[in-house]
């Protein structure tokens, strides 16, 4: 059977020790289907995300994964990450791409915006992110993204587009359903009762149960 489009990206919690959590990250990139991490650390110090950047890059990198800074294309570069991810109010896209370089992964945040997706692909971006499509305890969304959005750009672009937002192997099915090629969880993972590893194996069940 043939992998299905849809692809898991796990984001970090906010906060998080590196030398514990490295070996729940490795679990779950072990459970598969997972192809992108974006390390996301809020409210510490420049040394201290480096610090958590060298010690989980090589588990995700070892295992043929993306590993993705969020918002600092100059600390992505620095700590040889294979991209950035930057929101509305972070580096502008064109920054991220001049520092960075080409080969890169730069990746945007586009709300609920069609036309903000469609100027920053044009532009070159590598994948667009629409959401929050659920209710997220992870951060105040500042926006609600339509499905029927999601499903235009899947049938339309060539860009790839992320889903993210309060997203469970629960209510992931009509994402899915419209074509996103990511899905981008953060609680569901880190959160899940019986660790990451099975919240991975749901997530990928349930992506299977969806599939076109």
């Amino acid at each position: 059977m043939s992998e299905p489009d849809c692809r898991l990206y796990l984001i970090t919690p906010p906060k998080l020790d590196a030398a514990t959590f490295g070996g729940r990250l490795a679990e779950a990139l072990d459970a598969g289907g997972v192809d992108c991490v974006q390390l996301r650390l809020k409210d510490i110090g420049d040394d201290e995300i480096g610090r958590a950047a060298d010690v989980l890059r090589p588990i995700v990198q070892d295992r043929d994964v993306a590993f993705i800074m969020n918002d600092r294309p100059d600390l992505a570069l620095e700590t040889g990450c294979d991209g950035v991810h930057v929101g509305m109010e972070d580096a502008p896209y064109d920054e991220a791409r001049a520092l960075l370089g080409a080969d890169a992964i730069v990746g945007v945040t586009c709300q609920n915006s069609l036309e903000r997706g469609l100027i920053l692909a044009e532009a070159g971006a590598d994948y667009v992110a629409f959401g929050a499509f659920f209710d997220t305890k992870t951060k105040d969304a500042k926006s609600r993204a339509d499905i029927e959005n999601l499903a235009w750009w899947a049938r339309t672009m060539n860009v790839p587009c992320v889903a993210i937002g309060g997203i469970t192997p629960l209510n992931c099915g009509p994402l899915v359903q419209a074509g996103a090629e990511f899905l981008a969880v953060i609680s569901a993972i880190w959160d899940h009762p019986d660790g990451p590893a099975a919240a991975v194996r749901e997530f990928n069940d349930a992506i299977l149960e969806n599939a076109a």
